[in-house]
């Protein structure tokens, strides 16, 4: 593990410990006290960052909250837990695999550790309280890193209506503007200034940090009444979905076509049909829910899922023509990410390159 790596692994950890120290949840948030368990699959916030961008993070907690000590005493501090698994993993209502599922994590997913007994972790996962097997468990640096590498920062919009400028001043022409509610990944943030640059449909964009909520986040799990009620809402949205004489094929592609138009609308045509091919790449994985709709709308997975933009998009009808291209060439089994499952913006992590993200 590289160097850099350790440091931004453990400093992560450092402020996990404290925040749970002084709190129940894996909750941290500026100007709120509200949970986020409202959002789809309970998604947890581990901290508020205080800086420009990670790096300036680590560095800045690493000295503020003493690595050394962090060092020396890793394996007491550390309370995060996260999932090491392919697709899915059972928590169980006592530790034994013969106990009752209570819920499950899935790839990506962590948690706080509870208790840990012959072999077994009791953790805290979103809504789920339970057991699972040390096996498909990992701990300590390894899941620190896991939680650096999947966890994203993301604004939650606090006001009824905000302006996304294109340069950080008021005086700068208007990109769009963003409901109360909405869910933005958060790119940097000035702090000194009072603005946050997010990711606006694949460009920058900059809204005024007084009217967002900064969060931290990596996923949770779901409890298996959670399971039931969203596998019971897809069932209902397969159902009531209506777009005239359009077929189911054309509806599914209409999704792809707004999750696409959502993450990159304003990428290259390229970027819009890696986007695409990412979301086909986790239906054939098995790691992932076996359909479009399943993986969309999968716990904490795609931020516009989560906020309800995708829903509004496709209500609206108002999708560009190049992302439902980029749909239905992904959908025909067109890829030019190869097997890849990931993306983000590019904050110089490896991977390929397209547009204004990663791929990985």
């Amino acid at each position: 593990m590289k160097k850099g790596r350790r440091l931004a692994a453990a400093a992560l950890g450092i402020l996990l410990f404290f925040s749970l120290a002084l709190r129940s949840g894996m909750t941290v948030r500026a100007g709120s006290s509200d949970s986020l368990g409202d959002l789809r699959g309970g998604v947890a916030s581990l901290l508020n960052p205080d800086v420009t961008n990670s790096t300036e993070l680590v560095n800045a907690k690493a000295q503020e909250l003493n690595l050394e000590l962090w060092e020396k005493e890793e394996e007491s501090v550390s309370t995060l837990v996260m999932a090491n698994v392919k697709s899915a993993l059972n928590v169980r209502s006592e530790a034994s695999e013969e106990a009752d599922k209570v819920g499950k994590l899935y790839k990506d997913c962590g948690g706080t550790i509870l208790d840990r007994q012959n072999g077994w972790t009791k953790l805290q996962s979103g809504n789920i309280v339970g057991w699972a097997s040390d096996e498909y468990l990992l701990f300590g640096d390894d899941a620190l890193t896991l939680a650096n590498d999947v966890g994203k920062m993301i604004a939650t919009i606090d006001t009824e209506t905000l302006r996304v400028r294109m340069e950080p001043s008021t005086d700068a022409g208007i990109m769009g503007f963003l409901p109360k509610g909405e869910i933005v990944e958060v790119l940097s943030k000035d702090d000194e200034n009072g603005w946050v640059c997010i990711d606006y449909e694949g460009g920058d964009g900059y809204v005024s940090s007084e009217y967002v909520i900064v969060d931290f986040l990596i996923d949770s799990g779901e409890t298996m009444d959670e399971i039931k009620a969203r596998e019971e809402a897809e069932r209902e949205a397969k159902r009531h979905v209506n777009y005239g004489a359009y077929t189911t094929d054309v509806d599914t592609t209409l999704l792809l076509a707004a999750l696409i138009q959502c993450e990159a609308g304003g990428e290259p045509y390229e970027g819009q049909v890696a986007v695409g091919a990412v979301v086909m790449n986790r239906v054939r994985s098995g790691a992932y829910p076996d359909s479009i709709h399943g993986v969309i709308y999968a716990s904490g997975q795609f931020t516009p899922a989560m906020s309800g933009k995708v829903n509004r998009v496709l209500e609206s009808g108002r999708i560009k023509d190049s992302c439902l291209q980029a749909a239905q060439e992904a959908l025909s089994g067109v890829s030019n990410v190869g097997d890849m499952t990931h993306f983000r913006r590019n904050n110089g992590r490896e991977g390929l390159v397209i547009g204004n993200h990663v791929f990985y």
